[in-house]
């Protein structure tokens, strides 16, 4: 079979790009060994979000009742397995019907125009690799007992468990703390770092850390963990901390220390693509050393967020049409769906004084806000870092509706405004959103 693009991998850097491409006119073969919509929608962003959701829920019980709802866990699990089904039929849905043709196998690349699926070769004029990433597995003793997991299976377990130790307090680590915290699970978070959430910028994550904390979610930082040992019913997390041996004991322990790109067993030595620390190079048309072969996504570890893989997609199908495209791919909003909720975009204030740049700090307390005191939501903050002329550096939020705010900012930065134009945008009210304007 011949088509215009190959796309291996139907997450969202492969079936988002697949239906642009049809739409621009292209036809597209689009090749996954798993299920549609990739790691973000079966076992990642998507059920996360449903738990979530059913946190929400509990918290708002418990704070209108006064005590915590019993919960029924078997009917959270089974919510969050119908979203998946029915998103997953989504996808399905959309390339049947976009014309794109969905093959399902394991795809290898036989060279730079072919590959090979279920015995059979495929050839394109150009190749994408979106093959997405796994969690990263440290070596620590005991890390394959039994009750140890990968977000993929704590996702899929049944019954909600008493207690949980989770390594790692990066955003996967924190939002499973945070849900699991809410439907009454004792939660232990044990960190190497000094601070949760190293990628944002410290006032925001230590703001976040306090106030899970004050949830009763206890964190360790700055700890190796030595080993994992079973103790019973229960697993031993051995770590050291400042020089001293300390552990903690829990019934199951998720492992989020990060994740690894999938590039192995995909042809990627045949067909001579270069690789660094684990990543395919691309260049910011998303191109490989191989001329006609792509990556998107987190296979080239440029930004491992589910929408960077849309809009690098994006961005190689119009590399391959010749059209000229206004996508900063270096303008990248991210969040992480905690109670409270954090999101940013831009620099971090460390970033700004480790380049030696002059900046602007203001910071604005949802304490204020009408709408923030009424949903009980007056703890949260915004943090916006300008130039002296105004430029927006950088927007870090943490409190209620933080994405939202952040992708305001996100806007105004691909748009190259200036904070002061937020003067000239009118906001509803009452929102949480409105302290935007407010941080000018």
């Amino acid at each position: 079979m011949k088509s215009d693009i190959i796309i291996i991998g139907a997450g969202p850097g492969g079936y988002h790009t697949a239906a642009y491409a049809v739409r621009h006119g292209l036809s597209v073969t689009i090749v996954e060994k798993a299920e549609a919509g990739g790691t973000c929608l079966n076992c990642g962003c998507i059920p996360t979000k449903a738990l979530c959701h059913d946190a929400e829920a509990v918290e708002a019980a418990t704070r209108i009742c006064g005590t915590r709802p019993a919960v029924d866990f078997g009917k959270i699990a089974a919510r969050q397995q119908e979203v998946v089904a029915k998103l997953r039929q989504d996808v399905e849905t959309l390339l049947a019907q976009t014309g794109v043709t969905f093959v399902r196998g394991n795809a290898v690349l036989k060279d730079d125009h072919t590959i090979v699926a279920n015995g059979e070769e495929y050839q394109a004029g150009n190749i994408i690799i979106a093959t997405g990433s796994r969690p990263k597995m440290p070596p620590i003793e005991g890390i394959n007992l039994p009750g140890v997991m990968t977000s993929t299976e704590l996702l899929a377990i049944e019954n909600l468990p008493q207690s949980l130790c989770i390594i790692g307090a990066g955003v996967i680590g924190l939002e499973f703390a945070s849900v699991f915290n809410s439907f009454g699970c004792e939660v232990t978070v044990v960190e190497y770092m000094k601070e949760c959430l190293p990628p944002y910028d410290q006032d925001i994550s230590k703001r976040v850390r306090k106030a899970m904390e004050k949830r009763g979610i206890k964190f360790v930082m700055q700890a190796a963990v030595k080993s994992i040992a079973k103790n019973g019913d229960n697993l031993n997390v051995c770590y050291e901390y400042k020089g001293k041996a300390g552990e903690t004991s829990a019934e199951m322990v998720l492992v989020a220390t990060g994740r690894a790109a999938n590039i192995e067993n995909i042809g990627i030595e045949t067909a001579g693509i270069a690789t660094e620390r684990g990543h395919i190079i691309v260049d910011d048309n998303m191109q490989t050393n191989i001329g006609h072969v792509y990556a998107v996504g987190d296979v080239n570890g440029r930004c491992m967020l589910a929408h960077a893989a849309i809009m690098q997609g994006i961005r190689c199908v119009n590399n391959i049409l010749g059209r000229n495209d206004e996508i900063k791919l270096d303008i990248m909003p991210s969040a992480v769906f905690t109670n409270p909720e954090a999101a940013a975009v831009g620099l971090t204030e460390a970033q700004c004084k480790e380049a030696g740049m002059e900046y602007t700090v203001k910071k604005t307390p949802f304490r204020a806000n009408g709408r923030a005191v009424a949903d009980e939501a007056d703890g949260g903050l915004i943090k916006l870092i300008t130039k002296n002329d105004g430029t927006i550096l950088g927007c870090h939020v943490c409190g209620a509706h933080a994405a939202d705010i952040v992708q305001e900012a996100a806007a105004l930065m691909s748009l190259g405004c200036t904070a002061s134009k937020l003067h000239d945008i009118t906001h509803i009210h009452p929102t949480i959103a409105e302290l935007l304007r407010d941080s000018v």
